[in-house]
């Protein structure tokens, strides 16, 4: 695997929050701009989660009617589109989705991905395929490519531009899926992949998957007593003196639901801001039992938060109880979720999840 950036698809997401950016640079910038633009992305959230649910609703009633295929008519934002019968030629404008289709063996299928599906997953794709700026992309190239479907991703349209007006024009399929909120939206998203490009049945395989791995870990989260529960604080960023402001995650996002389903308490989970900023006294007010971290740009980054001044007395930093969980799994909104709460899970609760299995282990 080529060496990750920070946060892909939260914000993917989506939470989720995706990274957006190439390797390098100033990290607390990066992380300002990570979480302004995962906000912009939740602004519509509710309104294309009841659309998700909406097109799933009628992509299930066309199948009981006893169609021969049930091609969706309606993307998971709710546009109308129009999947070819035949899909082999795929274009991936996101991480997590580009993860997903590699999954479900369509690897040889994909004939372009976005900047950070090739620095991710390039040794899993085809050599030398084209590479698109995911809020800038080319679509002139796009179109010339005469790809079967186009999937984007809700983050590519934040800023309230459809960047991808002029594939949509030339009649090519261009499928969004917007950054899920919820564990639920991302088996939405598996679900549609697999049903528009003819993979349905590996997708239900590892949707399936991806449930009862939830539900496992859900049921021994709430096996935990409620004086035994730890607290969590998620940073997406790590302070520093010149920018001491550190991102979360709050309310309405998959990554506080993941938290709270290992049995553990977010801190933040009643932030109204999907991707809330603290300073840094609030943080050290909560007084965690556990710090979780996301950030790919801080060096050492465990040491480095160990080693904060003024967080001594902070009880999560005098048990050394801080810990990295991969940014790819947690951040990227899909079935690999799963193996980022299990790998918290472990991290905050060794003997309860000791013997859980991550069932995508690579």
């Amino acid at each position: 695997m080529k060496k990750k950036n920070v946060l892909v698809g939260i914000l993917s997401t989506t939470l989720a929050v995706a990274a957006l950016t190439g390797c390098g640079g100033n990290s607390q910038s990066t992380a300002v701009t990570t979480a302004e633009t995962a906000a912009a992305a939740e602004v519509t959230t509710a309104q294309e989660a009841s659309t998700q649910a909406q097109t799933l609703a009628s992509a299930a009633e066309d199948t009981e009617a006893g169609e021969e295929t049930a091609l969706p008519t309606k993307d998971l934002s709710g546009n109308d589109i129009t999947v070819p019968e035949s899909v082999t030629k795929i274009i991936s404008m996101a991480p997590s989705i580009t993860r997903l289709l590699i999954d479900l063996g369509l690897s040889d299928e994909i004939i372009a991905v976005d900047t950070n599906s090739e620095d991710y997953y390039g040794d899993e794709l085809p050599a030398n395929l084209p590479t698109y700026d995911m809020m800038q992309p080319d679509n002139e190239s796009i179109v010339a490519l005469a790809p079967d479907i186009v999937f984007t991703s809700g983050m590519s349209s934040s800023g309230g531009t459809d960047v991808y007006a002029s594939v949509r024009a030339a009649g090519i399929c261009t499928a969004d899926i917007p950054s899920a909120s919820s564990l639920e939206e991302i088996a939405d998203s598996i679900t549609f992949v697999g049903a528009c490009t003819g993979a349905a049945e590996k997708a239900e395989e590892i949707c399936t998957e991806y449930e009862n791995g939830i539900a496992e870990l859900k049921e021994i989260g709430d096996g935990i007593p409620d004086d035994e529960k730890k607290t969590v604080l998620y940073e997406i960023s790590t302070p520093t003196s010149d920018s001491p402001t550190i991102y979360s995650a709050g309310k309405d996002t998959y990554i506080t639901e993941a938290i709270t389903d290992i049995g553990a308490t977010s801190l933040t989970a009643e932030q109204d801001d999907a991707w809330p900023s603290i300073s840094e006294e609030a943080a050290i007010a909560m007084n965690p039992d556990v710090i979780l971290t996301t950030d790919n740009y801080t060096e050492d980054v465990v040491n480095t938060l160990l080693n904060l001044s003024g967080w001594e007395n902070v009880t999560a930093i005098q048990n050394k109880d801080v810990y990295y969980v991969d940014a790819n799994t947690l951040n990227q909104p899909n079935q690999h979720v799963v193996s980022a709460m299990i790998e918290m899970a472990k991290d905050i609760y060794p003997d309860a999840y000791a013997d859980l299995e991550d069932p995508f282990a690579q």
